[in-house]
């Protein structure tokens, strides 16, 4: 087997390519994976704090997902709760970023395919150990993150993705508020990391294999 180097600007590169690849397909499949919100609403008590009924918080959640979708066309509605013009307009930059990643997610992992091709006629998987050990920064700094101060690093996320205030809710106006609790947000942070540092143990185990394979076929 050809010797290659496994840490190099250009295989650094392909690492972050497989972060933001592995990023976006977390961002996904958390945002659909309302399970975790039906857990979280008995978890974090959020009908007793927000004197809404759980099939009411059900349903207006459920808006708000549909919403969410590249497939959905319309406005936000809210089945019960009423919405200020602020508020739909900062669910309409958040639909606008969750939208991007529909997009993001293939067009990496076409760019990761094609590598994977490139690397592979070249018998040099180096790449894969060094895109795993790059992934792990990612979910390293939303550990530290969560560990040392959470509310501070959610804060930072909005100040950095918008341009204005929208996202500092007034309850009466927007009481939608009151069923996001800033707990549900943290554990969607930990379920992306926890997805990054499976796709990063993915891309050891299948280097191991791969160099176990050229070393003695």
């Amino acid at each position: 087997m050809r010797t290659h180097r496994k840490i190099s600007p250009s295989n650094i590169l392909i690492g972050i390519i497989f972060t933001i690849f592995f990023m976006s397909l977390g961002v996904i499949l958390v945002v659909n994976f309302r399970p975790l919100y039906y857990l979280d609403i008995n978890l974090l008590h959020i009908d007793q704090n927000s004197g809404i009924s759980q099939t009411q918080i059900r349903e207006n959640y459920d808006a708000l997902i549909d919403y969410n979708s590249p497939f959905f066309h319309g406005d936000l509605e809210f089945p019960t709760l009423p919405s200020s013009p602020h508020g739909i307009q900062h669910f309409k930059e958040v639909k606008n970023i969750f939208v991007s990643f529909y997009y993001i997610a293939p067009i990496t992992l076409i760019v990761i395919i094609v590598i994977g091709l490139y690397k592979k006629k070249r018998k040099d998987y180096s790449y894969l150990l060094t895109s795993s050990i790059t992934m792990i920064i990612l979910p390293l700094i939303v550990g530290i993150g969560t560990a040392l101060n959470f509310d501070r690093l959610f804060i930072a996320f909005h100040k950095l993705f918008f341009r204005n205030n929208y996202w500092l809710f007034d309850p009466e106006l927007d009481p939608i508020i009151n069923l996001l609790p800033d707990t549900f947000f943290m554990h969607c942070a930990i379920l992306i990391a926890l997805i990054i540092v499976i796709g990063s143990a993915s891309l050891y185990f299948i280097w191991r294999r791969l160099r176990t394979h050229s070393k003695y076929r």
